[in-house]
């Protein structure tokens, strides 16, 4: 039908793309999910669309921190074919400005994604609407869980001030970093270079180099354009650490050992993004099955969160320099007096 003289022109707008944050960690236990639904929740208090969506495939439970029960359909129903769209899963997530997008309910072996049906969920995601979409995922280093944190191009690394969680951290991270040079090698003009990049991976310990600008400049003993694959697969790269569970202000002075080990052995600067104390509100907003931040908005934990998100607004796209400086005199500000003593 013919437009009349004086009547406005529709025009498509396009959708925004979203900012997607994955959230991952090296080891279970350490407060992933508390802290993805809690941010999703700040951020949407704001006034900022936002989704929170349970990728933990196999393990869901990002629902329990929402105050929310599991008999909703999720990304279980979208990978069997029982929903069109990601988008008609959403569920009213009780805050305004947040919708929640449920894992595997009660599907079993989604932890194990096809590489094909891996591909389709992330193109989905994407297309979601929103402003900020938080992908709570799998501990671990699986390659799905790999996946998932790279299909945007910085996520949040959550660690407790404990040893073995700071080293799992980094140790997620170094894999990641070698799931993107892998990648990078099978494409364009690289792809000679990938059988020396297993070859050198698969050595015994002692003779596999300790950095990974060691295993760079093996491989440009081989090829010089090894340098440029490396390079391609670094770009951007700028992962953000958060600390959960802190005991105390002097634990975030943790963060600048971190910072060294990451630029010595990994070569990448982090952004670190806030420090949580622990608090035993969590536990009580669990077993009331009600979300900790609008429960216990006037707790530390809750301010902390609440600070994080207003940084992920202002400086997500964006570097902080020094920024492991920054928190700590951030955090040393709280009086001991203030700070938890100790954990449930």
């Amino acid at each position: 039908m013919a437009r009349n003289a004086g009547e406005p022109l529709h025009l498509a707008v396009a959708r925004p793309h979203p900012v997607i944050i994955p959230v991952a960690s090296g080891k279970g236990g350490v407060g992933k999910s508390f802290l993805t639904a809690n941010l999703a929740i700040a951020l949407a208090e704001m006034g900022h669309p936002t989704i929170a969506v349970d990728l933990d495939l196999g393990g869901s439970n990002l629902h329990t921190f929402l105050g929310l029960a599991n008999r909703h359909p999720g990304v279980g129903d979208f990978i069997h074919g029982a929903a069109p769209a990601l988008e008609e899963l959403l569920v009213d997530a009780g805050v305004p400005n947040l919708r929640f997008l449920p894992g595997d309910g009660r599907t079993p072996f989604l932890a194990n994604l096809g590489s094909a049906q891996k591909q389709k969920l992330i193109r989905h995601l994407r297309s979601l609407p929103a402003e900020y979409i938080l992908l709570d995922l799998g501990a671990g280093t699986a390659f799905n869980t790999l996946d998932f944190f790279a299909c945007a191009p910085t996520g949040i690394l959550v660690t407790t001030p404990e040893l073995p969680s700071v080293m799992g951290m980094q140790v997620f991270l170094k894999n990641h970093l070698l799931r993107r040079i892998d990648r990078q090698l099978s494409v364009n003009g690289f792809k000679p270079l990938r059988p020396l990049f297993k070859a050198l991976l698969q050595q015994p310990m002692e003779r596999l180099p300790a950095t990974l600008n060691g295993l760079k400049a093996r491989m440009m003993e081989q090829d010089a354009a090894a340098g440029q694959a490396f390079a391609g697969a670094f770009e951007g790269i700028r992962p953000r650490v958060l600390f959960n569970m802190g005991s105390g202000p002097e634990e975030s002075r943790m963060a600048l050992g971190i910072r060294e080990s990451l630029a010595e052995v990994l070569g990448v600067e982090p952004d670190f993004f806030g420090f949580v104390f622990h608090d035993s509100g969590v536990r009580r907003a669990l077993a009331a099955r009600k979300p900790f931040l609008t429960g216990f908005r006037e707790n530390m934990a809750a301010r902390n969160i609440l600070k994080i998100a207003e940084r992920i607004v202002r400086f997500w796209r964006n570097p902080i320099p020094d920024s492991a400086t920054l928190m700590i005199k951030h955090v040393l500000q709280f009086p001991e007096s203030n700070a938890p003593k100790s954990r449930l």
